[in-house]
This record gives C-alpha cells, sequence and structure tokens, in this order.
C-alpha cells in the first residue's frame, strides 16, 4: 500500500527559492555557452588549420570533450587544478566544465558550417579587395552561424540540464542544488523535485521557443 502522504503547501511555499536557483541555472548555462561558442569557433579554425601543433590541440580538445563524461569534466576542474594548486569554487568548475564540453561539441559543429558554405563566396570576397580575416567575419561567420542555430539551441538545452551536476561539488545555488538543501531540510523528496523537473522543463522549452522566434525573426530572408 502507498502511504507517502502528499504535502505539496509548503513546497510551494518554497518556489520563490527555486525560482532563484533557476537563474543561477540559466545564467550558468548562458555563460558556458558564451565561453563554449568563442573558444568552439577557435578550435574550428585550429582544426582546419595547416599548422600540426593548432590541429593537434584542437583536435586533442574535442577528443576528449566528446568522448569522456562531463562530471569528469567538472571533476577535473574541480579536484583536478586543486591538485597543482589551482583552486575554483564549485560554481566556476561547473562552468568552465560545462564550456570546455560545449566547446567540443561547438567546434565539430562550426566545422561542418563552414565546410558547408561555398568556397567560392570566399574567393569573390578576396576577388573585392577583403582580407582574409574581413572575408571571414562578413561572409563565413554569419552563414555559419545560420547553419548551426538550430544545433546551438540543442546545445544550450543541454548546458541546462547538465548544471546540475554541480551538486556533486557542492554547488547549492542553482536549481538541483537548492531543491537538494529543501529535501535535506524537510525530507519531501517527491514534492520538491517534481516542482524542480517542471521547472527544468519550462526552461528547456523557453529556450527553444525563443530561439524558434529568433530564427524567424533573423533567417526569415
Amino acid at each position: 500500500m502507498l502511504d507517502y502522504t502528499f504535502h505539496w503547501r509548503p513546497a510551494l511555499r518554497a518556489l520563490p527559492e527555486m525560482l532563484s536557483g533557476a537563474l543561477v541555472t540559466l545564467e550558468i548555462a548562458v555563460l558556458s555557452m558564451i565561453l563554449g561558442t568563442i573558444a568552439g569557433v577557435l578550435l574550428a579554425l585550429a582544426r582546419q588549420s595547416g599548422n600540426r601543433l593548432l590541429s593537434g590541440f584542437a583536435t586533442g580538445w574535442i577528443e576528449l570533450a566528446r568522448n569522456t563524461p562531463a562530471l569528469l569534466q567538472v571533476y577535473m576542474a574541480y579536484f583536478g587544478l586543486g591538485s597543482i594548486g589551482i583552486f575554483l569554487d564549485s560554481y566556476l568548475s561547473v562552468l568552465l566544465g560545462i564550456a570546455f564540453n560545449n566547446a567540443g561539441y561547438l567546434a565539430e559543429t562550426f566545422r561542418g558550417a563552414m565546410r558547408a558554405i561555398p568556397h567560392t563566396q570566399v574567393r569573390a570576397a578576396r576577388s573585392l579587395g577583403m582580407g582574409s580575416a574581413k572575408a571571414f567575419r562578413l561572409i563565413v561567420l554569419p552563414q555559419m552561424f545560420r547553419i548551426a542555430f538550430y544545433p546551438m539551441t540543442n546545445q544550450m538545452v543541454w548546458a541546462i540540464l547538465m548544471t546540475s551536476i554541480g551538486v556533486i561539488v557542492g554547488l547549492d545555488t542553482d536549481l538541483t542544488g537548492v531543491t537538494q538543501e529543501l529535501n535535506v531540510r524537510t525530507f519531501r523528496t517527491f514534492e520538491y523535485f517534481a516542482i524542480a523537473a517542471v521547472l527544468y522543463y519550462l526552461i528547456a522549452k523557453l529556450v527553444t521557443v525563443s530561439a524558434r522566434l529568433m530564427a524567424w525573426r533573423l533567417f526569415r530572408y
């Protein structure tokens, strides 16, 4: 027989506290995407360069990011760097761990997007007197982001969900961390984590819908 009695009222009273944690979750995800996007573009360029050192470095980063668990990457930022005297708090460790992972996946997305752009466009830009850097900035980069926009949206949703692993390294200010603290104080596990699941779902749907609206606004023509 199920003898668990649900108490939703105390859980709902904690909603403002959980919403505050949800904002931290979104903040980490957004910052990790910004860092991951910047690093991903640089890695994609390095991977395509003729420089063996740069290409090898980029390949190593991408292979590690894509073929090892994200939790391990957060552990390395939190515990691994600490073992060599570089101490990061849980917030920064989660941010850098997820950004490292984002960069690896986005680098391959960007590389594929760049290869989809006809090289004749770059040659045409160079024939008009543009330098290689200007041609990349004005011709390649906008088209690359357009092609990669929807995969980037998926990566953003992934980053939001992966912030939950921060509780493993002591992060208690994000949505999962706040929910866990409430659970420890009240032992109302189902109620609090059910609300957290709904909030994660709503955040992910908000990102998806916002991305569709942005795509409609930016890519109508």
